[in-house]
């Protein structure tokens, strides 16, 4: 990419261009099949307890009368989910979210976000939704399906249900040291070899959904036992090798995701992480009664890059945080 003056846009013209047409597809495929767009707000009172991701602090007065903090959002979810259980029906939006930490060639700390939400639809029909709105777009092939377990056996040699921990740790040691997998949890050891071993070779597979995750890597999904494993109902769609995104069949039970809420915290504070505040509002909603939906969150960034064949999102971005 030829090097730009950094007060101009990193992102070309027939970028932006494809950019335009991109929300204005998006927005077309949603009317055509009467899901609505919402707005929620950027700013909340809470942000996420989950381990893996790191939320930004803003501290205006006018959240809670200046007595708390502000988050900028990580996600749409909590927000879209209280609209849900009012009773909106199905609903969409086209989010910037934030997320502290998060740079590379795949990541900007501000990014967009495509979050829709499917009451009375399963995972597998959500799946089948989303390939219709991927393969639309990007004019490829409808995605196969590979669960989580089959893409480790068949691309690590490691079953990643069944492997002790001692296992795993072992089988990251040609990334890591030793003595630094010593405080790696097992999902974390899980997440290495995912980026090191599984989706480097499903770049060659052509379009994929990944299914079935360990449930202490989807804190919002429901769960089942499948051949006496516990599954978590999560999705994920990669194409060339790229995440797009993520879906779950929504997990509705108060206690269950207060639970895993309180859980993620203890880990938080293991790895020396702050706590985040529970977002009551929330499990408010949860208790008034979600309505049985599916839901995913897809990077519209990512899309695009895909659709224009370029490996940076500074290309399709136009003032990434280099810029801003």
């Amino acid at each position: 990419m030829t090097a730009t003056p950094p007060w101009q846009p990193s992102a070309s013209l027939v970028a932006l261009q494809s950019r335009a047409r991109q929300l204005a597809w998006v927005r077309g495929f949603f009317a055509q099949r009467g899901v609505m767009e919402v707005e929620t707000p950027v700013l909340g009172r809470c942000g996420v307890t989950d381990i893996n991701i790191d939320s930004i602090a803003a501290n205006p007065t006018a959240v809670a009368g200046g007595s708390a903090k502000g988050w900028l959002q990580t996600s749409p979810e909590y927000h879209m989910k209280r609209l849900l259980a009012s009773g909106t029906g199905p609903v969409y939006q086209i989010s910037r979210v934030f997320r502290d930490g998060e740079s590379g060639r795949r990541h900007n700390p501000e990014f967009s976000l495509l979050e829709w939400y499917r009451p009375g639809f399963t995972d597998d029909d959500l799946m089948a939704e989303v390939s219709d709105l991927v393969c639309g777009w990007l004019g490829c092939r409808a995605p196969g399906t590979m669960s989580y377990r089959d893409a480790f056996l068949r691309f690590a040699g490691i079953d990643p249900f069944l492997a002790s921990d001692r296992a795993l740790s072992a089988r990251c040691e040609q990334w890591m040291e030793p003595s630094q997998l010593q405080t790696f949890s097992r999902d974390e050891c899980l997440d290495l070899l995912m980026s090191f071993q599984v989706e480097p070779e499903l770049a060659g597979v052509g379009p994929v959904f990944v299914t079935g995750y360990p449930e202490s890597q989807a804190a919002l999904a429901r769960v089942s036992e499948q051949g006496g494993i516990r599954q978590a109902h999560r999705f994920e769609l990669y194409v060339q090798g790229v995440e797009l995104c993520n879906g779950y069949w929504e997990l509705a039970d108060r206690e269950e995701q207060l639970r895993r809420f309180t859980a993620d915290n203890q880990a938080r504070i293991r790895a020396g992480k702050p706590q985040m505040p529970v977002d009551q509002a929330f499990l408010a909603s949860l208790e008034a009664g979600l309505p049985d939906c599916s839901g995913v969150a897809l990077g519209l960034d990512r899309l695009l890059m895909l659709k224009l064949g370029v490996d940076d999102l500074a290309a399709v971005i136009a003032f990434p945080a280099d810029r801003a």
